[in-house]
């Protein structure tokens, strides 16, 4: 797995059946080609076992699987449910940061269901399907996205010396 590279995979039935352009999968591809990452794209309907296998898949070969799409209240919007099914552990705060920042554009940033978390050693981010709600949530967590990564990427041994001196305590200590 490359520390560099990103799974794309866009959710949507009518973007999986060729029926509708894909502008916000276009939209965050450019930018994390632009913050220096090799993208591969994929494109799945909104069916829960199609998404959950397609992070999985996406989650061996890459240390970034971004999603976009079926985050919402409509009755096919199964990303989270699928991308819970498939994680190892959730990390909230970016799910927060997301819809924080949204909430400065849009009130309805509040509505939207979208998680993060780690499959494996690799980090899954689920992004609206809107351009604009995408764009804007994936540079709400640009800025600590290389550091996840480098700490997924391992090893770290936190029992050791922190550049202040002091030492970190082993779990169960």
């Amino acid at each position: 797995m490359s520390a560099r590279t990103a799974l794309v995979l866009t959710v949507g039935d009518r973007a999986a059946a060729g029926a509708r352009e894909d502008s916000s999968g276009d939209a965050i591809a450019a930018r994390l080609g632009g913050l220096g990452f090799g993208v591969v794209r994929g494109v799945v309907p909104d069916e829960a076992p199609a998404i959950a296998a397609a992070i999985v898949a996406g989650a061996a070969a890459h240390a970034l699987v971004v999603t976009t799409g079926g985050t919402g209240l409509a009755p096919r919007d199964v990303t989270p449910q699928a991308t819970a099914a498939v994680l190892d552990f959730e990390v909230p705060g970016l799910a927060e940061a997301m819809r924080a920042d949204g909430r400065r554009s849009t009130p309805m940033a509040a509505l939207s269901r979208g998680l993060a978390g780690v499959v494996g050693r690799s980090l899954v981010v689920n992004l609206p399907g809107s351009r604009n709600g995408a764009l804007e949530s994936l540079d709400a967590v640009a800025p600590v996205l290389d550091h996840a990564l480098e700490t997924l990427s391992g090893p770290f041994d936190h029992d050791t010396a922190r550049a202040d001196g002091r030492r970190d305590l082993p779990t169960g200590a």
